[in-house]
């Protein structure tokens, strides 16, 4: 796994794994779900990723798609390519609400909605939750 993978936690926050990507619990939680989609190829840029990284990602994103609209019925989604500190292709995947989701006993809100996802905003998550969280999509996926 490339540097990237490794920083966001792989592989203790991974919930689905494909031949090109990983899909990972996002550390910093901005709204109910967040994940990063990370190339498991050392591609810097999306020129670099392979052909047959990109044919599966449809595939990818269909099932991260439909787990996040199960777990937590998730209205509209945001992919987010900042790459400006982890050097390999990846996406921050950003759910995002109209209304507030509860879940484990925290209130997740989306301060941005309508419009760009608030990245400062995060909320913050003990252990516990976070481990509920993430085998909570794990489920749904």
């Amino acid at each position: 796994m490339n540097e990237t993978i490794m920083k966001f936690g792989y592989p203790e926050n991974l919930i689905k794994e494909y031949e090109h990507w990983v899909v990972l619990l996002r550390p910093k939680q901005i709204t109910a779900g967040c994940l990063v989609l990370a190339c498991k190829e050392e591609a810097g840029s999306m020129p670099e990723v392979s052909t047959e990284a990109f044919a599966e990602l449809p595939i990818v994103t269909g099932e991260l798609e439909a787990g996040i609209k199960k777990a937590f019925g998730m209205e509209k989604i945001n992919y987010i390519l900042l790459m400006m500190v982890d050097k390999e292709v990846h996406f921050h995947v950003i759910p995002r609400y109209s209304e507030d989701k509860n879940f484990a006993g925290t209130s997740f809100t989306d301060p941005g909605w309508p419009k760009h996802p608030d990245m400062q905003s995060v909320i913050p998550l003990s252990d516990e939750q976070f481990i509920n969280l993430k085998q909570h999509l794990v489920d749904c996926f």
